[in-house]
Order: structure tokens, then C-alpha cells, then sequence
């Protein structure tokens, strides 16, 4: 029997205390469009998205992620890492279909950082109304309908007060993740990693604080533009609307053009991502970058994240 597989990152779920300052922006500003409301909970996905959707959105009264979801190969998965996470000393949660909008049974679970974790098989993926559909047919929405226009949702960066050699290690051997990049300190600890299961550089990245109130934070979510122009044209929109951000600039780990700015609602950090490479060689040997590399490796040119106070997390998750 084959061990189970996570094909690809699903969503987000995300709780705002403003849920109409978290809506205008990532709606009007960002630019993803809303596959529905439920409940209260807004449901939104970009314009490239197939499944129902990347983030939601509900009212709480502090910003928090709820979980991060991730979805199988094939549908036996959900149940296969069910097991392996039980036997591995994991608690396992079951969400029964119906319970969250938008997919199946699926099960949650905490890291031992004690970031909330959610994997499912059985998906939604509406067509989009009339009005608003593409005529490509391998295309949900019409681009450049509102906003910063992303294609896709395309990675999660999580940070923690624990050793984040222990997170990544529990990623690649309870979830499969493989280790694309990391950053060793001259003390020999992992500061920093960056994992996929699909061929990007990173499905997920983990990055220390050792400051942090909690060891389950979040640094950031990133949605992707398809070039460096996309990336210049959402500053200009960002700066018509009155939101500060950081960047442009171009990572060296990942090779990212990228630009941060944080949802006033939530107070969550969105990277908008373009650029880096893919990995297709099977026996990729994972890049160390240290101490020495890091005026390079953070910010290989451009406005610096590292120097300013949007680096640190913003909420937990």
C-alpha cells in the first residue's frame, strides 16, 4: 500500500475582528473574487483558482488563522494520514462533509508548534456566473476584473518560538514535504526552511521567532502575479488607496520578486509573489544558505523585509 500523498495547498481560514475592512481589501483591493457567503463566512478564491476556495473570512474578535488546509492525491489519503498521524502521537480531529463549506470529510490536527492543520480529498469547484467567467475555458474567472488581479494562492509561511528544525523535520516525515532551501546560523541551527510537495520552491516556508508571544504565528500568506510588471502595477493600486507596503524587492532563497502589505482588517500579512523557479529534478539536494549569504539571501536587491517592523508575525495560526 502506498503512502499518502498532499497534492497542492488549498486554503486559509482566516478570522478578522473587522470583517468589512478585511472584505474591501482582500475583494476590491487584492482583487479575489467571492465564490459565496455562508453564514457569515465570506468564501473568496483568485481569478485562477479552480476550488471553491483560498481564504475565508469570519468575524471574531481578535485576527487569527483558524487552519491551513492542504489536499490530497487521491481520496483514501485522508484517511491513510489519519493513521499515520495517530500512530505518530497526533491528535486527529474528523470534520464531517457539511461542516466546512466548499469540501468533504476531512481531519485536523495540530504541528507540534501547534499550528492548526487541515487535510481533504472531495472538493467543490463552482463555475463562476455568467457575468463574471472567462471565456478561456481552462480559466474560472475574467482577469484584471478589480484590483491587484492574482492568478493563483501559492504558498503559506508560518513562524514559530520553537527549534524550526523540529517543525520541518515533522513536516517532511508525517506530511512529505521535501526541504527546498534552509538558512544555518553559524550556532548549527536551522533558522529557516523552505518545503514543497509540488514542484515550487515552497508550498510552506517556517522561519523562527524566538520572541514571539506563541510558538504557532503567522508570517504570511502569498498569492501569485505572473510577472514583475503585475507586481509594479499592485503597488501603484496599493498606494491609490492609501495601504503601506514593503517592497518591491527580489528575494536570493527563491529567486521571488515579491511585495508585502498587511489586510487592515486582520492585521494578516499577504507576500504578493512572482518570479523564483520551479523544481523538476528528482534528486534536488536542498540549499544552505548561512550567516554569511544573508545580505544576499533574504533581499538579493530592493526595499528590505528584514530591516522593517512588517517582518515580524502578525498573527497566530
Amino acid at each position: 500500500m502506498s503512502l499518502p500523498e498532499i497534492a497542492k495547498l488549498g486554503h486559509v481560514a482566516l478570522v478578522t475582528p473587522d470583517l468589512e475592512k478585511s472584505l474591501w481589501f482582500f475583494r476590491d483591493v487584492i482583487g479575489l473574487e467571492v465564490t459565496e457567503e455562508v453564514n457569515g463566512t465570506y468564501y473568496l478564491r483568485a481569478w485562477g483558482d479552480f476550488e471553491h476556495h483560498t481564504l475565508s473570512l469570519t468575524a471574531g474578535d481578535r485576527g487569527y488563522v483558524d487552519h491551513i488546509a492542504w489536499r490530497t492525491k487521491r481520496p483514501e489519503d485522508v484517511e491513510g494520514f489519519a493513521k499515520l498521524l495517530k500512530k505518530a502521537g497526533t491528535e486527529v480531529k474528523w470534520i464531517e462533509a457539511g461542516e466546512e463549506t466548499g469540501h468533504g470529510r476531512a481531519i485536523r490536527f495540530k504541528l507540534p508548534s501547534l499550528h492548526s492543520f487541515e487535510i481533504y480529498y472531495d472538493v467543490e469547484k463552482p463555475k463562476a456566473d455568467e457575468k463574471r467567467r472567462s471565456v478561456l475555458k481552462n480559466q474560472t474567472y475574467k482577469a484584471w476584473a478589480r484590483g491587484c488581479s492574482p492568478r493563483r494562492f501559492d504558498h503559506v509561511n508560518i513562524a514559530t518560538s520553537m527549534d524550526v528544525g523540529e517543525i520541518l523535520d515533522y513536516l517532511g516525515k508525517q506530511l512529505g514535504f521535501k526541504l527546498r532551501e534552509y538558512v544555518k546560523y553559524q550556532n548549527e541551527k536551522i533558522v529557516a526552511g523552505w518545503m514543497s510537495v509540488t514542484p515550487l520552491v515552497h508550498d510552506i516556508a517556517v522561519i523562527t521567532r524566538p520572541q514571539a508571544k506563541t510558538p504557532n504565528q503567522l508570517h504570511h500568506i502569498s498569492y501569485w502575479l505572473d510577472n514583475a510588471q503585475d507586481i509594479l502595477r499592485a503597488a501603484d493600486i496599493l498606494k491609490e488607496n492609501g495601504i503601506h507596503f514593503i517592497g518591491p524587492g527580489k528575494h536570493g532563497v527563491s529567486q521571488a520578486f515579491y511585495l508585502y502589505v498587511i489586510d487592515p482588517g486582520s492585521g494578516c500579512r499577504v507576500e504578493l509573489f512572482s518570479g523564483s523557479y520551479l523544481i523538476l529534478e528528482p534528486d534536488w539536494e536542498p540549499v544552505e544558505w548561512t550567516e554569511e549569504d544573508h545580505s544576499i539571501g533574504n533581499t538579493y536587491w530592493g526595499d528590505s523585509v528584514m530591516d522593517k517592523e512588517m517582518n515580524k508575525p502578525t498573527i497566530e495560526a
